[in-house]
């Protein structure tokens, strides 16, 4: 593989299929949302490790599919950093992928040192959780949610378990009170879906600024009050922009981790077999979800500042590079190993200096809740065919409308 950069206009070969004014892959449209495995396959065929796609309509991108390429853009900062602000000058306020990809005073969306000083404080700040205390907050969080429908003998688990389990769970580790937490959600559902992201936008931003007021004022034992607390010295602006990114990664991830992994463990023998006594565990369902479908599926979003050739594809400076953690993941090039038990080489998580700092907390909250579901309602199975399962268009996320179960009702087994 080939890697270098060139100052001027970049010398693209007529055809490339990366700086290109033919077809795009469109990664927003419905078909994509049901089938983009399908996709992937295609647009491997078609163009090797990266290929030409839209975020949106009119915004065009360059998807990497092949695993090996994508570790080596993610590992190279230097040449792809995660700086927008010179591709956003030319975006509309009113795009609809904007608050996703925009700068923000982050970690997520900075490079050298403002990066460092970003990453260094969520890093302290979320290493410091309790995890022995965060399970039994899950578990206090879960079962009011099961008792509110374990006697109807049927539910749809995203609405009624999954999200707001994950929405709950964050609010308490970042010492968010509810009414708050509410418009942090309906601001995210909006950005993620890309309907009125503008809006929700305005919404999280409005939201996370009263929290950050609220944990000035009281500061408590939680993630909010310690970045505050932090060295860093966070201003107002950067304390939104750090709890949106928090935000962003504990409810739409987490909650579509937990969906995916039981939809796996109710229609794979090799995991339904395991809800009754079989030998897989609920963590290694998880991990071959976070291979082979995970929740954040496209993302890792970077911008290089010069063009540049990789895989003797020539890139455009200052134009979206994502990774797509599922194509890549699923790379025949590194599929030869289909056994996932213990295998974490994944990309789910991201690599090099944007990866995912809270993953230890992710898997206890997600196996937490898949357990004391499934110990709860051992019976469990869907009430659908896995076939008739909707999915949420959107570039970025893999997301089901609504997972509906069913299972022989009971009474509640613990007390609210």
């Amino acid at each position: 593989m080939t890697l270098s950069s060139v100052s001027g206009r970049c010398p693209v070969p007529h055809g490339s299929p990366i700086d290109t004014d033919g077809p795009r892959v469109s990664l927003f449209d419905p078909e994509f949302a049901q089938d983009p495995h399908g996709a992937y396959d295609r647009m491997r065929a078609r163009y090797g490790s990266l290929a030409p796609v839209e975020l949106a309509p009119g915004v065009p991108a360059t998807l990497v599919i092949g695993y090996h390429t994508a570790v080596r853009v993610l590992n190279d900062p230097e040449h792809f950093p995660a700086d927008p602000r010179t591709w956003q000058r030319d975006i509309p306020g009113e795009c609809p992928v904007l608050p996703m990809l925009e700068w923000r005073p982050n970690a997520l969306r900075s490079a050298g040192a403002e990066h460092t000083r970003y990453r260094q404080a969520n890093v302290e700040a979320i290493a410091a959780m309790d995890l022995h205390a965060l399970h039994a907050v899950v578990e206090q969080i879960a079962l009011p949610l099961i008792n509110g429908f374990c006697g109807d003998g049927a539910a749809d688990l995203i609405s009624q378990y999954a999200f707001p389990l994950a929405f709950a769970v964050l609010n308490e580790m970042l010492g968010c009170p509810p009414d708050i937490g509410q418009q942090v959600a309906t601001g995210m559902a909006a950005i993620f879906d890309g309907v009125n992201a503008a809006k929700g936008n305005v919404m999280l931003a409005d939201a996370l600024l009263e929290l950050t007021a609220r944990k000035r004022r009281d500061p408590a034992d939680d993630i909010t009050s310690r970045l505050i607390a932090h060295r860093a010295g966070l201003d107002d602006v950067e304390m939104v922009h750090q709890l949106a990114t928090l935000y962003g990664a504990g409810i739409e991830t987490q909650q579509n981790l937990i969906v995916h992994t039981v939809l796996l463990m109710l229609t794979d023998e090799r995991f339904s077999g395991g809800i009754l006594g079989g030998s897989l565990s609920t963590r290694d369902a998880i991990d071959e979800v976070l291979f082979s479908d995970p929740p954040m599926a496209n993302y890792c979003v970077t911008y290089p500042r010069q063009p540049i050739l990789i895989d003797d594809a020539w890139l455009p400076a200052h134009q979206p590079v994502v990774v797509s953690m599922t194509a890549c993941n699923n790379d025949p090039a590194i599929t030869t190993r289909r056994e996932f038990s213990d295998n974490r080489s994944h990309l789910a998580w991201g690599v090099g200096p944007h990866a995912c700092p809270a993953r230890s907390l992710a898997y206890l909250v997600v196996q937490d809740a898949i357990d004391q579901l499934l110990d709860a309602l051992p019976e469990l199975s869907l009430a659908v065919a896995a076939e008739e399962l909707m999915w949420r268009p959107g570039p970025f996320h893999r997301a089901l409308v609504s997972l509906p179960v069913d299972f022989p009702k009971s009474a509640p087994l613990y007390g609210n």
